[in-house]
């Protein structure tokens, strides 16, 4: 059998600067780190000639046995997007069955999508003993998920999933530089202490990233002039992290969330507006929708002495508080032998 697991992520700043034509015409930049929250794959071959997928969240069972079964169709485009890919759809004499499973579903904000394609990938990687780069198998998944199946988004998930850690992305066209930041310990704790992350449910992001994408077309001068902001935010984040002045990256936190509202209708909701109102009362210095809003997980940050409360007031309203660490190391992939 082959394993693969791939670190979902939280952004921090600059989200949205990394989707066209924005970040083809004035450069974007986003800042983002890997949790400990993770998408697992597994493939276990077999002599009969078919494909299987199975999804334990789900319950989802689908068997590819004719290349017409792998018709982009709105049903498990991402797996047969990458089965065709590797050519795996051409079905020769053995099988073999694909079996996930995610800590986070579609719609939850952390790249969950996109960390699926980056695991899939990293399964046909170690089964074939292909020479592939993270950042190859990152742009490989940008183009299944983009040009293949013809999702909307932008290119950092796939780019977090496969390198994992704290990273500043920058992305000017097709070019994507990675920079690791290298954070002392203490910041990373006092970080992973002081951040509290919260699941309100699954949203659709098609709309709201298609709705930004018109904007930047259109040149509208308000979500242009906020998506701007939002990335000299993102520069000051990382500023803020690599100089351990923590306080400094609540506050900006907050003056991107106020910012990132104006990106595009959607991004918030009242039901959001009155979560982070709550949890500003009760201490959180700044926090943010992670994805591209409407729903998913709201990050925040305390101060230490007022992370209870916040937390408290938040479990009151019935959101759902989620415990991680940042996990540092990327997709992983193994063999299992029995």
């Amino acid at each position: 059998m082959v394993r693969a697991r791939a670190p979902l992520r939280l952004s921090f700043g600059g989200g949205g600067t990394d989707i066209s034509p924005y970040a083809d015409t004035r450069g974007g930049c986003v800042l983002n780190a890997t949790i400990s929250r993770y998408v697992y794959a597994t493939l276990v071959p077999k002599s009969e000639r078919s494909i299987g997928f199975r999804s334990f969240d789900y319950g989802t069972v689908v068997y590819f046995t004719e290349e017409e079964h792998f018709v982009f169709n709105g049903q498990m485009d991402l797996v047969k997007g990458v089965l065709k890919r590797f050519e795996l759809d051409k079905l020769r004499s053995d099988g073999f069955d694909l079996f996930v499973h995610t800590d986070a579903p579609p719609g939850s904000g952390l790249g969950s999508s996109s960390t699926f394609t980056v695991a899939l990938i990293g399964l046909f990687r170690e089964l074939l003993g292909l020479p592939i780069t993270p950042g190859g198998i990152a742009g490989l998944a940008y183009d299944i998920e983009r040009n293949d199946v013809g999702i909307k988004g932008g290119r950092q998930d796939q780019y977090a999933a496969a390198c994992g850690g704290f990273n500043f992305m920058e992305f000017h066209g097709e070019q994507v530089i990675v920079t690791p930041l290298r954070l002392s310990d203490f910041v990373i704790n006092e970080l992973e202490y002081n951040l509290l992350l919260c699941s309100m449910g699954s949203r659709e992001s098609q709309p709201i990233i298609g709705s930004q994408m018109e904007s930047m077309k259109n040149k509208d001068a308000e979500p242009l002039a906020a998506m701007d902001k939002v990335k000299e935010i993102a520069i000051e984040m990382k500023k803020a992290l690599l100089l351990g002045d923590l306080d400094r990256f609540g506050d900006m936190l907050h003056e991107g969330w106020l910012q990132k509202q104006k990106m595009a209708p959607g991004i918030t909701t009242p039901h959001i507006d009155e979560l982070y109102s709550e949890a500003r009362k009760a201490g959180a210095v700044g926090g943010k929708i992670t994805g591209a809003g409407g729903g998913g997980h709201m990050m925040l940050y305390c101060p230490f002495n007022k992370r209870h409360i916040v937390r408290e007031r938040l479990t009151a309203m019935d959101a759902r508080v989620i415990d991680f660490r940042f996990d540092a190391s990327g997709m992983q992939t193994w063999r299992v032998y029995k």
